[in-house]
């Protein structure tokens, strides 16, 4: 569905209900790129002869990764073709993605894990796309759809991640999603409008504007403060239960492991019915009410690793309950400057993924220093720290 951009139509009245969809399921897989070798992190230590904790900050470089394409890639869409940027970064992903079943040692696979996850910045420029088309009445809603895929990929990366590391090798498994990310590529180029964006700022402009939205834009600073800390806690608790799911006294397969994010499915429900909620009752009630659930939910998972049900159990509501207060927060940024939402999303991200790339760092860390009772409550300390923050 390639637009002519000369052709004289309502923004919105280009996102259709399929070129959402789409979106969601592109949005999935580039997000997803990040996290498969997560459950198969002991494999790939044994494979590569180095320690989990190395292999886990060689991880962290993926959401490091992430903080540059979010920063220099996801504004290209607010003034470049759509179908023609995110095509472009899902061929990076391929490429990089091929690149990472190669590698000899895991001073190679953290530039590369790196590199995987700069390209993996697309699912941010699809949603900001998504913000950009939307009606404005529907756009916390057609964000949710975007975001529940982002929710969707999180779980499908550890879940396939683990199943096929099982089957094929995490180098096989590696490269079944380079095949994928080659394939969407592809698709995107006929799915996605081509229609440049409103920006008027050339792209080095946007760059340089970009730190100093937080001065002018004092609820940008507060949502992407509060973003960055439930993000490391979400970031800590995944990284970190798979670390201590895979030593002793569990010594849990990669596939079993990774089957544990099946409880991250009510996430995918959260993000839509978030959105619905959010442009009913507003994004404030929406996020409060997602933190008080994942916060009590991550205190209490700290302390049921032996009980598989209820730990199960926590993890859906931890991440029902951060995954809604994603929508909302987000929703809220992107609507500061709705015809070109992308810088404003970039400035958002950035400071949410440092969030994130220091909590998975700290979560395959911790857990060997500090136990996974003390890393599941230091997750839920910054969770609560989140809630209480307050407009200045």
């Amino acid at each position: 569905m390639n637009a002519d951009p000369a052709v004289n139509t309502p923004v919105a009245a280009q996102l259709r209900g399929p070129v959402a969809w789409f979106m969601s399921l592109a949005a999935a897989l580039g997000t997803s790129t990040i996290y498969p070798l997560q459950p198969a992190i002991a494999d790939v230590a044994d494979s590569l002869g180095s320690p989990i904790a190395a292999v886990g900050i060689a991880l962290a470089c993926g959401p490091a990764g992430y903080l540059v394409g979010l920063g220099l890639l996801v504004p290209l869409v607010d003034r470049f073709s759509p179908a023609r940027v995110v095509a472009a970064l899902f061929g990076g992903l391929a490429a990089a993605l091929a690149l990472s079943a190669a590698v000899g040692g895991v001073f190679v696979l953290g530039p590369v894990t790196g590199l995987i996850g700069a390209c993996s910045a697309v699912g941010a420029s699809l949603s900001s796309l998504a913000s950009r088309l939307a009606p404005p009445r529907r756009r916390a809603t057609i964000l949710g759809i975007v975001t529940a895929g982002i929710s969707a990929g999180i779980l499908a990366g550890r879940i396939l991640g683990g199943w096929l590391a099982d089957e094929i090798g995490w180098r096989g498994m590696v490269l079944v999603f380079a095949a994928a990310c080659a394939l969407v590529a592809l698709c995107s180029l006929v799915v996605l409008p081509a229609t440049r964006g409103g920006a008027e700022r050339g792209y080095l402009a946007t760059l340089r504007s970009i730190p100093g939205l937080f001065v002018r834009y004092p609820a940008l600073l507060l949502a992407a403060t509060r973003g960055a800390l439930w993000f490391f806690a979400f970031c800590a608790v995944w990284a970190g239960i798979a670390v201590a799911l895979s030593e002793a006294p569990y010594s849990y397969s990669a596939e079993r492991i990774g089957l544990y994010a099946l409880a991250g499915l009510s996430g995918i429900v959260a993000t839509q019915v978030a959105g619905t909620w959010t442009d009913r009752v507003g994004a404030r009630r929406v996020l409060l009410t997602g933190l008080v659930l994942a916060g009590v939910a991550a205190a209490a998972v700290g302390f049921t690793l032996a009980n598989t049900v209820v730990t199960l159990v926590c993890l859906a509501l931890f991440d029902a309950g951060l995954f809604a207060a994603q929508v909302a927060n987000q929703s809220t940024v992107l609507s500061i400057d709705p015809a070109a939402p992308a810088r404003f999303n970039s400035a958002y991200m950035v400071v949410y993924f440092v969030g994130g790339s220091l909590g998975t760092a700290f979560g395959a860390a911790a857990v060997p220093w500090l136990g996974w009772p003390a890393t599941a409550t230091i997750a839920a300390a910054a969770i609560g720290v989140a809630f209480f923050m307050r407009p200045g």
